[in-house]
């Protein structure tokens, strides 16, 4: 029968029958950080669901990469860097570090943002939603996604989209000539 280790969250001084010397099955294996553990067995999942979604495309060779190649790279990359996180969460850390209180207002603003951006980049036809293209939408999703940090400030903002706005013009309009909306459909010839 194989015997698991269990993971308790356990303080040094604590003497608890979970937290004791010895657990039925073993040692009692303690994870120092649960943020870091935590983190790590996310980005374990993530890694692996994006290695196993590119494995719908054609991964090709070093050669002659196919679509699925790049995303399969990155999706183990992250995953073996969460089994590193995971594994040192029990080594470092201060111990029984608590996660916390779920963070709301940087959820909504962020995953706001993201949404504004892909709404005023290409717009919605369905809804009658005409694309307003890169600048706007840049713009748009620096600003939304500041107030995801107390205390944000207006002008850094407008800075940071500015400077973002000339970089991704540069990027990817001007040296890989994709073709996408650059100004909003009001403006644009």
């Amino acid at each position: 029968m194989l015997a698991l280790r269990t993971v308790t969250y356990c303080t040094e001084n604590e003497e608890t029958p979970q937290c004791g010397a010895l657990h039925p099955r073993g040692d009692v294996v303690k994870a120092r950080s649960q943020k870091d553990f935590v983190s790590g067995l996310m980005f374990t999942a993530v890694g692996i669901a994006f290695a196993v979604g590119a494995t719908n495309f054609d991964i090709g060779g070093a050669a002659r990469m196919g679509p699925g190649y790049f995303p399969l790279l990155l999706g183990i990359l992250l995953a073996v860097l969460g089994v590193i996180v995971t594994i040192q969460s029990f080594g470092r850390g201060v111990a029984n570090e608590e996660i916390g209180a779920f963070a709301w207002r940087p959820l909504v603003y962020i995953l706001g943002g993201n949404l504004a951006f892909g709404v005023l980049l290409v717009g919605v036809p369905a809804l009658g939603i005409p694309a307003f293209g890169l600048i706007v939408a840049l713009y748009a999703l620096v600003l939304i996604v500041g107030y995801a940090r107390p205390g944000h400030r207006i002008k850094e903002s407008i800075v940071l989209a500015t400077i973002l706005a000339v970089g991704s013009y540069g990027a990817f309009v001007y040296a890989l000539n994709l073709q996408f909306p650059v100004l909003p459909w009001f403006l644009s010839a």
